[in-house]
């Protein structure tokens, strides 16, 4: 590091859990970040301020005026911009240190082959069943970290899983595919605007915790938030021996 990078940093360098080694961890990732909406404004800017070194944000979808209400990263010049490039504006004036790259695309299992190799550590902020699926799949095959979020209405969860560790649930175990319910998304059913920035923040959080390796992670758990009491609750989970894609 620098003496910028030691100014820049020196909140977290105080840290004992972090000090010079793990913001050097930081600063040498690379941070994938699958949806650019509520969570994914709320995770990238923190991760970006915290010298991540490298962020990739992947996402199809354009900036609309009823996404202003909670997706952070975006603004009214942003209406009809692509997420990814919205977001890569803000991030740049926020870090211009972290290098940004852009995929305005889906994901699909290709484009995550191409990526994860190279990755330290995956955010999950989409709203889709399946492609929670394929995302997890990817991090399964290329045994990288996945933090997995979700929001909808005032109730929000958030999980890590690390194929890395051997006892460690995928997402596949919690929600098997073949699972049979009934997909809620938030231009249906609502979202308070405040629950996907905790949310998405707990993710940022739980990505540095994995990459710098500080204290526990919520490997094996699933934390969920109620946004109208302010409660939280956490259940443990469990690696299933008959699941499709990690046993």
């Amino acid at each position: 590091m620098n003496d910028n990078d030691l100014l820049r940093y020196s909140r977290h360098i105080l840290l004992d859990d972090i000090g010079i080694e793990g913001q050097e961890k930081l600063l040498s990732s690379h941070v994938v970040i699958i949806g650019v909406g509520g969570l994914g404004s709320a995770a990238a800017p923190y991760l970006a301020a915290a010298g991540i070194g490298k962020l990739t944000l992947i996402d199809h979808d354009l900036v609309e005026m009823t996404n202003l209400q909670r997706q952070i990263m975006h603004n009214n010049n942003s209406i009809c911009m692509s997420k990814v490039a919205s977001g890569k504006k803000m991030l740049n004036q926020l870090n211009p240190q972290t290098q940004i790259i852009e995929i305005e695309q889906k994901a699909t299992s290709e484009l995550l082959d191409e990526l994860l190799p190279h990755a330290s550590a995956v955010l999950d902020c989409t709203d889709n069943f399946k492609t929670r699926h394929l995302i997890n799949a990817a991090c399964v095959k290329h045994q990288i970290p996945l933090i997995s979020g979700a929001a909808i209405g005032f109730d929000g969860q958030v999980t890590v899983i690390d194929p890395r560790i051997a006892n460690s649930p995928c997402y596949a175990c919690v929600f098997p595919e073949d699972q049979v319910f009934d997909e809620v998304k938030c231009s249906t059913m609502g979202v308070f605007s405040p629950l996907v920035g905790i949310i998405g923040s707990i993710q940022a959080a739980q990505a540095l915790q994995v990459i710098a390796q500080i204290g526990q992670p919520l490997v094996g758990k699933l934390l969920f938030w109620d946004a109208r009491t302010s409660q939280s609750n956490e259940i443990q989970l469990h690696k299933q021996t008959t699941c499709k894609t990690c046993s």
